[in-house]
């Protein structure tokens, strides 16, 4: 089950807040939404779930571990068996494969590369469990006496397959005591739909619109135009970020439809100035895990620069990993590790002793590119086809800039783009600020528009959702093609 499903949204979801809306009281809400919790990532993963309350029971353990040897020392032998435990069983299900079709390309062995299923947010879940760990021996939570307390925190359905990474320190006060009041619902609604209708009309579109001109084989990506190939790229950059924040928008709302407060995880990375600043605003949450509970313990920036330069070529090798089990995806965390040290060593200072104007347009013109090139390396796993397809962009199969299926393809979506662009920018975040800015300042016409645009736009955004979802021959977005 997913959250862009007609099965969640308009049975899981309104009996789930059905039934949390009937009780009262706290415990045997937080029991509810276990529950909940535990049938959604059972529906999508059945077999899977036991991986994941094992999971939650060696972390449970290993955090009253910790704090039972604090005093005597030995917190820290206790906290490196429970990050080693649950690091072999992330690296078992999600590696394994990528460890033998290594070893059989260096010694032969094994001849047949065992094919392990991948359980659905393990890497969500083990990252926030080990943060909970982490956090217990750092002083900065107390270990939870209570199993199933600690289960829902890893199983909470809102967030458990796509992220944000949560760490437990900044819900435990949540899981205590909260309240929804009816500007959380209305702002958790408000976001679902909205994160909705990114993903199901707009990221959804984009993939198609991908698949249709940059197929994922060798011979149709040799044969595509250059334009073609370069449109079909942008419309991946742009399916990239709106998925992947679409689940962050609608975990989000869910959370606060149920008085739990998350964190941001994305801020309009595509605005970003520079590698360091896009990093700063993409999956956030992930940046701030890698910084905090592996970059600073290794040293940071406080060892010089040689040190700093090492510990943050292990971060982003394991950035590029934790993504996929795949060279390319190695590749790619190690792609930007060489651009965030140029900017370290030389390049942000540049652009600062330049004309503030001049260096805004380079920065931005910079960024774009090195992050578009990114995407070439993240989508294809095979490196014929992300060769191919660079050569394909400057016209080195000897293809043709454009031909009329190309052109037809760009001018049909080219409203399509300038939505979708929009949507990847803060221009609409921008707008509702103003307009509640405006109905703040008691003018009653702004407050009767506001008013009545907040119950409007999310039930619209549900509508065209739920019509793109019944069919992609139903697309709204058709209707709008020249």
């Amino acid at each position: 089950m997913v959250f862009s499903s007609l099965l969640f949204i308009y049975i899981f979801l309104p009996v789930n807040l059905l039934c949390y809306a009937v009780i009262s009281d706290i415990k045997k809400k937080n029991i509810c939404l276990l529950i909940f919790s535990l049938l959604f990532y059972a529906w999508t993963s059945p077999k899977y779930l036991l991986v994941m309350m094992a999971m939650a029971l060696i972390n449970y353990l290993g955090a009253i571990g910790v704090e039972h040897y604090r005093d005597r020392g030995k917190s820290g032998y206790v906290l490196a068996a429970d990050v080693a435990a649950s690091l072999c069983i992330l690296a078992f299900f999600k590696y394994a494969g990528f460890i033998c079709e290594i070893s059989k390309m260096i010694t032969g062995v094994p001849e047949v590369i065992p094919q392990i299923v991948l359980p659905v947010g393990i890497s969500f879940y083990t990252f926030q469990l080990i943060s909970y760990v982490v956090d217990v021996y750092r002083g900065e939570v107390e270990a939870d006496r209570q199993y199933w307390k600690v289960l829902l925190y890893a199983s909470m359905f809102h967030q458990c397959i796509a992220g944000p990474i949560v760490r437990y320190k900044d819900i435990a006060g949540d899981l205590k005591e909260r309240k929804t009041g009816i500007d959380d619902m209305n702002e958790g609604i408000s976001r679902f739909c909205t994160g909705l209708a990114k993903k199901t009309l707009l990221a959804n579109t984009c993939a198609s619109i991908v698949d249709s001109i940059l197929p994922e084989t060798l011979s149709q990506i040799e044969s595509a135009t250059v334009l073609g190939s370069w449109f079909g790229m942008l419309m991946y950059a742009l399916e990239i970020y709106l998925d992947f924040s679409a689940y962050s928008d609608m975990a989000i709302g869910l959370g606060k439809m149920t008085g739990f407060h998350y964190k941001e995880n994305f801020n309009y990375p595509y605005t970003a100035g520079s590698i360091t600043d896009f990093w700063r605003r993409w999956h956030i949450s992930l940046g701030a895990f890698f910084r905090d509970y592996l970059y600073i313990p290794l040293g940071g920036n406080r060892k010089g620069m040689a040190r700093q330069i090492i510990n943050m070529f292990i971060v982003w090798s394991l950035t590029g990993l934790w993504h996929g089990a795949s060279f390319n995806f190695m590749l790619w965390g190690l792609y930007f590790f060489v651009f965030l040290v140029i900017e370290k060593l030389f390049l942000l200072k540049c652009f600062d002793n330049m004309n503030r104007r001049v260096s805004a347009v380079i920065r931005r013109i910079y960024t774009s590119l090195v992050v578009f090139f990114g995407w070439v390396l993240f989508r294809y796993s095979d490196f014929n086809m992300i060769g191919a397809c660079i050569k394909t962009m400057f016209g080195g199969n000897g293809n043709s800039f454009t031909n009329v299926e190309t052109n037809t393809i760009i001018i049909n979506n080219i409203f399509f783009l300038i939505v979708a662009v929009v949507a990847a920018t803060p221009l609409c975040r921008a707008a509702v600020t103003k307009l509640k800015s405006a109905a703040a300042g008691k003018d009653i016409l702004f407050t009767y528009i506001y008013n009545a645009l907040n119950v409007v736009i999310p039930v619209i955004l549900l509508f065209l959702s739920t019509i793109a979802l019944i069919g992609n021959s139903y697309n709204p977005f058709i209707y709008f093609r020249f």
